[in-house]
């Protein structure tokens, strides 16, 4: 990471963006059968759960099923005549359901089915799949239908019951179940054989997903990648910010999620170490935080107590080697994330204090520490963790794991203190601290995160006196690629209750180098906070973006740029407003041909501000006073 001593070898060194984690994505293959000590049925034993004789999906029906869900979607809005298309193509997948299931095509072309469905119909295919249930769920198609089913549960559940009445009397034939007793006989059916479910790649989707629906809690995490997988280390950056989404669920529901919390205690040792077992005991983590916190501090408390109890390490508590774990680590992350204040403390006092910088070091425990800084809400705890990781920032950092350093800095911001020791520790760690003049350079060294030396390519030798930063040598030099973790490193140090430093820095780079940061995906963020934080005053917002002016068509033709600039307009006085339309009015044929552009034309109002100057000032004088008058009311 460049960081270390001054020398032409180390020079050349740079902080790497993420620490990057060889983590399995979910859903992935299994470990070898026995490896883990989980319970496998055996290939005989799980023939026997399929069907006789597989049913057969012909082409014909294939092609049918394609052609109304097709006309399903460009049917008219009108829902009643898109609720009686739905009825019928239902009532014909009822009796094809389980060769619609585990099809590839039909299985995708039941799933869209499934959320034009109204309540009756989808709990006739449900009821139709419920013989196969087990057979359906640990298939690798099938999986997704009744994960598509379940999640229609937050749509059906707000139905008033007096339509549910009126489905029941249209419907012809025998009575059926209700979508209670369909989710409740599945759930039955999973807690019956617990650890078979939990350990299939496939049946784990469907008690992930079930057990967000008993607590009436859709995870944002879990949401939307049914059969995706976690993609890079930035999608994971903190299970803090995924916020959950509530319904209303029956009381026999939340009756059911305490039966399936007490069905991981019963085997709490094959949900920490097993791979795939273990995702479905963090997501239970999760909605038991959310809707039954005794049950999930029960949860904590047993796979702490587990892990404690194993042989200790050499260096420490047994808790440790466990840190360093692949499988474990991710369920002790979730464990962090949800744990009670007081709790938190005493798991750091009994396990984590003393071994930060050690854990800090490593390919995988720094990840579990970074969710410990996550967690941090009170000053006494981050006062005891930060006097014990500061003097490693650096170290850390040329290690290649700066994840921990902006975890560190976002605890400061969020507890409020520690702000001006950390900016600090961070010029230090990116030799910008002395001599004074080079801190004006901080924010290119944090948004590349390279130390001062590599990022200007210098040949200082280690114990020689650092050289006074050249002005002209920054101003003359492009903007280096801004990286995820730099740009959220930017983001929290701009809400620190003092930002002067960060923003005098920003202030001194040139329109060029702000516009490779506003057109930059990952930098165009720091203009979110430079714009959005109460620490930043309206005379240092100004001083920083009126070195943009010159740039704003660059910016209204850039993907990202054109974002940056409808934020700045939508805050911007009258005054500013006319110096960036009479800007962009100078390119107004290029905006107009620009696929961002033109977006940006139309929001400035370009073509009236051209032609009718008088109405143009007008609209945004009216404008800015609806605007000052909803702040008013929103301050109130």
């Amino acid at each position: 990471m460049g960081l270390g001593p001054r020398s032409a070898h180390r020079a050349r060194r740079q902080f790497s963006g993420a620490g990057r984690r060889g983590r399995a994505a979910w859903g992935s293959g299994r470990p070898p059968p026995g490896r883990d000590g989980c319970p496998r049925l055996p290939a005989a034993a799980r023939a026997e759960q399929a069907p006789e004789a597989l049913p057969h999906l012909s082409p014909e029906a294939l092609g049918y099923f394609r052609r109304a869900l097709s006309a399903l979607k460009v049917a008219p809005d009108a829902a009643e005549e898109r609720e009686l298309m739905a009825r019928n193509i239902l009532k014909e997948v009822e009796a094809q359901a389980l060769a619609l299931a585990t099809n590839r095509t039909g299985s995708e072309m039941l799933q869209e089915l499934l959320g034009f469905s109204p309540l009756k119909p989808l709990c006739r295919v449900w009821a139709a799949l419920r013989p196969n249930l087990r057979f359906v769920a640990c298939h690798r198609c099938g999986v997704h239908v009744l994960q598509s089913a379940l999640l229609q549960l937050p749509r059906l559940l707000r139905r008033p019951a007096e339509a549910e009445e009126e489905e029941e009397e249209e419907e012809e034939g025998g009575p059926s179940q209700t979508l209670e007793e369909l989710v409740l006989g599945l759930a039955a059916e999973v807690c019956d054989d617990f650890l078979f479910f939990c350990g299939d790649t496939h049946g784990s989707f469907v008690v992930r997903t079930l057990l967000q629906v008993l607590g009436g809690t859709l995870l944002e995490s879990e949401r939307g990648k049914p059969r995706g997988a976690q993609s890079s280390e930035t999608q994971r950056t903190s299970a803090r910010e995924c916020k959950p989404t509530d319904f209303e669920v029956p009381t026999t529901f939340l009756n059911r999620l305490q039966d399936l919390s007490a069905c991981f205690l019963k085997d709490i040792a094959v949900f920490i170490t097993d791979k795939i077992s273990s995702f479905c005991l963090q997501v239970a983590l999760q909605v038991l935080h959310h809707k039954l916190p005794q049950h999930c501090a029960h949860l904590c408390d047993a796979v702490i107590d587990y892990l404690s109890s194993r042989n200790s390490s050499a260096d420490g508590s047994p808790l440790l080697l466990f840190l360093r774990d692949q499988t474990s680590s991710r369920l002790l992350e979730q464990v962090l994330l949800v744990l009670e204040a007081e709790r938190l403390q005493r798991l750091y006092k009994d396990h984590f204090q003393g071994q930060l910088c050690s854990l800090a070091e490593h390919p995988i425990a720094n990840f579990p520490l970074q969710r410990l800084l996550d967690a941090i809400t009170s000053p006494e705890l981050l006062s005891l963790v930060f006097e014990e990781l500061s003097p490693a920032l650096e170290m850390v950092l040329a290690q290649g794991h700066p994840g921990v350093v902006v975890a560190l800095v976002e605890a400061c911001r969020r507890v409020g203190t520690h702000q001006a020791q950390v900016l600090q520790l961070l010029f230090e760690a990116f030799h910008c601290a002395e001599p004074p003049s080079r801190q004006a350079a901080c924010v290119p060294l944090f948004a590349s995160l390279l130390a001062y030396e590599v990022y200007y390519e210098l040949m200082e030798e280690e114990g020689t006196v650092p050289a006074e930063h050249q002005v002209e040598m920054a101003t003359a030099r492009a903007l280096r690629e801004v990286t995820v973790l730099g740009s959220l490193l930017l983001q929290h140090l701009l809400y620190f209750s003092n930002p002067g430093l960060v923003l005098r820095s920003l202030s001194a780079l040139t329109g060029p180098q702000l516009l490779t940061l506003a057109q930059s995906p990952a930098g165009s963020h720091v203009f979110d906070a430079i714009l959005t934080s109460p620490s930043v005053t309206h005379k240092q917002r100004r001083r920083v973006l009126k070195t943009l002016k010159g740039q704003y068509v660059a910016l209204a033709c850039s993907r990202h740029g054109s974002r940056v600039l409808d934020a700045i307009w939508s805050g911007a006085a009258l005054g500013a407003r006319k110096e960036i339309a009479a800007e962009l009015g100078e390119k107004n044929q290029e905006l107009i041909q620009d696929p961002f552009g033109h977006h940006v034309a139309r929001n400035v109002a370009l073509t009236t501000f051209l032609k009718r100057r008088e109405a143009w000032e007008q609209q945004q004088s009216t404008v800015a006073k609806r605007r000052r008058a909803l702040n008013s009311i929103l301050e109130d």
